[in-house]
């Protein structure tokens, strides 16, 4: 199976990015499954349906959220019956949507998308190492799915990193998000499973994470709000990870960190290259 995920789409640069660049990569790629996290695309602060929907048109299978997963009100209503969108499963019992969701890839196999939030300099949430746990107790890898992805919408490094090897083995793939900055770090896990700290932003990086630099500065020096954040719309990067699963298995192979455009180093998924 040829995996891939994008990671926190920044604004309109990042949406533009999205639409302009994903229908192209999933034929040259031929990618079986792709996974967006989609919890700034609008405007910085969550999403609506246009750009869920818009997504899903351009080649998007599941859309993970985060922090800002109900930051657009309407998002509280249209995540009930869009099965493909998933906020953090380690949400309050009661909260609309769904933390996981058992999805189709274009192969043919079933893939398990797990979206959950971190808790260090985040909030107090559920618990998510055992709220995943739970979720893959129930749903096991080439048992209840044929592939597992995890999008750990974290802070802290070393929660993610923890993250990782506490589910090692048992995924397929787990790709960290939140801090809007790619890792260096992407790497298989001993038990065969995917794994890299941060997937960074698809957005513009010439900005304070995907937004536009004056507002942060002035905070940063006088510590007093001037303005609203707002998204940069300069030129912007598709960042992510690629990732082929044997279907034997459901266990990693080989990965590849993605950045195509903007101002970042390239790296493209080689190994797919035709």
């Amino acid at each position: 199976m040829r995996f891939l995920f994008l990671g926190d789409v920044v604004g309109r640069s990042g949406r533009e990015v999205i639409t302009s660049q994903l229908p192209g990569l999933r034929q040259r790629w031929s990618l079986d499954f792709v996974v967006v996290n989609g919890e700034n695309a609008a405007g910085g602060f969550g999403i609506t349906e246009k750009i869920c929907d818009e997504f899903i048109d351009a080649g998007a299978d599941a859309i993970t959220l985060g922090n800002h997963a109900f930051d657009q009100k309407e998002t509280l209503v249209f995540i009930e019956r869009q099965e493909r969108l998933i906020r953090p499963i380690n949400f309050p019992k009661g909260t609309p949507g769904r933390g996981a969701a058992l999805l189709r890839a274009r192969n043919g196999a079933d893939v398990l998308v797990i979206n959950a939030m971190g808790r260090v300099f985040m909030a107090d949430l559920d618990c998510p190492f055992r709220a995943i746990d739970t979720e893959l107790t129930a749903c096991r890898l080439k048992e209840g799915a044929d592939a597992i992805f995890v999008d750990f919408h974290a802070e802290a490094t070393s929660e993610k990193q923890a993250m990782g090897h506490f589910l090692d083995g048992r995924i397929s793939a787990i790709a960290g998000t939140h801090t809007h900055t790619p890792t260096a770090d992407e790497r298989l896990l001993p038990g065969g499973t995917a794994y890299i700290t941060d997937a960074g932003m698809c957005g513009d990086y010439n900005s304070v994470l995907g937004m536009d630099i004056e507002e942060p500065i002035t905070r940063f020096i006088t510590k007093i709000p001037r303005g609203r954040f707002e998204p940069a719309n300069g030129r912007a990067t598709l960042s992510g990870l690629a990732v082929e699963i044997d279907d034997a298995t459901g266990l990693a192979t080989r990965l590849k960190a993605v950045r195509i455009g903007g101002v970042l180093g390239q790296s493209e998924a080689e190994f797919w290259a035709v």
